[in-house]
């Protein structure tokens, strides 16, 4: 994955976040801080969110904005944050680790595939929750190419 996709300055570990519109409009700041996206990204993160949960099974969500959103998106950029106590993603789904998505154009399918790939391992889910340092995390996901 690009450098310039995930950085460390796009990582945040062991959040609490007490509501799942905490946790969508946390990873949706940083995607705003870092100039990924405008700010209406963030809207369209809940809006999406409430068309269909963003929940994918171990522990994970990938909250990402709408069609709409793509005008809002300056360039492709994912965001990681891990909450280790979870974050109630609705029906019983506890998320540990978010993974915020800004795509420009169709890039994001190629992020949501190697995002697919490593989340589907369990191991690598629990390592990136665990992981105390930003580098482990940059770590994890440069491992797939």
């Amino acid at each position: 994955m690009s450098t310039n996709i995930l950085k460390k300055e796009n990582i945040e570990l062991n959040k609490s976040l007490a509501t799942k519109e905490e946790a969508i409009r946390y990873v949706g700041g940083i995607l705003n801080e870092q100039g990924y996206v405008d700010e209406a990204y963030i809207e369209e993160m809940l809006k999406r969110e409430e068309i269909t949960s963003t929940f994918m099974g171990n522990f994970v969500a990938i909250p990402h904005g709408t069609e709409d959103a793509k005008k809002a998106v300056n360039e492709t950029g994912i965001s990681v944050v891990t909450v280790p106590e979870g974050v109630d993603f609705g029906d019983g789904n506890i998320v540990k680790l978010l993974i915020g998505i800004a795509g420009k154009g169709n890039e994001h399918l190629e992020i949501l595939s190697q995002i697919a790939i490593v989340c589907s391992e369990e191991e690598n889910v629990e390592k990136l929750i665990a992981a105390e340092t930003k580098e482990e995390v940059l770590q994890t996901f440069s491992e797939v190419e």
